[in-house]
């Protein structure tokens, strides 16, 4: 029966500090896996323990660069091809996800390509985590667990115990995840209005309601450039908001992210170890998702509810 064969965890590459932590709140050890690097940039992924019969979980974020994505790929189908009993993708960043739609003409739908590769590859089962739109749980014809980072971040806020709270969201599209945080944590709300005439590049902002005297929280699911972040802030600030600090889920924080961060009225910016922070900063601080993709991964393997994971 389902969630009665053995458990196996591996990992590629990217995400091997984050599986690490994960079989370490289990209690197991990491699968043994190598990867064989030819000389023209091709690898193969290779199993270096039986698989035959198992329940295989594979920990890998598909953040760029598109290595990260095939590689999980390879496993997922070696883990097929080796007679694995279900091979689930533990995928705490799903990249390409901003993908997930045609916003103009004669561009891809690059979330709904993924998937269909995943599905191809033979994997059973996803688990991810704040997806950049939660519609993009039904491009998969397999089980999708989707965790919320509100499960660490809630936690942190209310511990913070900030008076005159406000939750923000950075954009119009993360209204509805603010608004989540706002009902939980009892606090106003204030939107930012955004127009941009090319990706990462925004032209005009406007903020939606009152900062003035406030502690400002904005929540959103990445920051990759932080050109949208820093603006929101720099502008609640310059409308009187007492402080400000990010919630984001995912750190891509590409290109001079960090510097824009440092030079901003942020005053923290706190991210999860979904993908590896290559830039870090005083400003930066880190909590583990290990915890929540642990229970989750145990609960699955045992054909339990993962409901008790989500704060709301």
């Amino acid at each position: 029966m389902y969630g009665k064969a053995p458990m196996k965890i591996f990992s590629c590459r990217s995400s091997r500090q984050l599986a690490l932590k994960i079989t370490g709140e289990l209690g197991v050890e990491l699968g043994k896996s190598s990867v064989t690097e030819f000389s023209d940039g091709e690898f193969q992924p290779c199993f270096d323990e039986s698989v035959r019969g198992d329940m295989v979980f594979i920990i890998q974020s598909t953040n760029p660069p598109a290595d990260n994505l095939f590689e999980l790929l390879l496993m997922i189908d070696a883990a097929k091809r080796a007679s694995a009993y279900k091979v689930i993708a533990v995928i705490p960043y799903y990249g390409f996800a901003r993908q997930d739609r045609k916003d103009r003409p004669r561009v891809s739908i690059g979330s709904k390509l993924s998937a269909d590769l995943l599905s191809t590859a033979g994997v059973d089962r996803i688990i991810t985590m704040d997806l950049h739109a939660d519609q993009i749980q039904g491009f998969f014809n397999v089980p999708v667990d989707h965790l919320f980072g509100s499960a660490i971040f809630a936690p942190y806020i209310e511990n913070l115990k900030l008076g005159n709270l406000t939750v923000s969201a950075p954009d119009m599209g993360g209204s509805k995840r603010a608004n989540a945080y706002s009902r939980h944590l009892q606090s106003e709300m204030v939107l930012c209005y955004k127009l941009r005439k090319k990706p990462n590049v925004i032209e005009e902002m406007s903020v939606i309601g009152e900062v003035e005297g406030r502690n400002v929280v904005i929540i959103d699911d990445m920051v990759d450039t932080a050109g949208t972040l820093v603006l929101a802030a720099d502008m609640m600030k310059e409308k009187g908001a007492k402080s400000i600090r990010a919630f984001a889920t995912h750190p891509i924080l590409s290109g001079n992210s960090v510097e824009r961060i440092n030079n901003s009225a942020i005053e923290e910016l706190v991210v999860t170890d979904s993908v590896p922070l290559i830039n870090n900063s005083e400003k930066i601080k880190v909590l583990s998702i290990a915890e929540i993709f642990a229970t989750t991964i145990l609960a699955v393997n045992s054909n339990q509810s993962i409901s008790t994971n989500f704060v709301f």
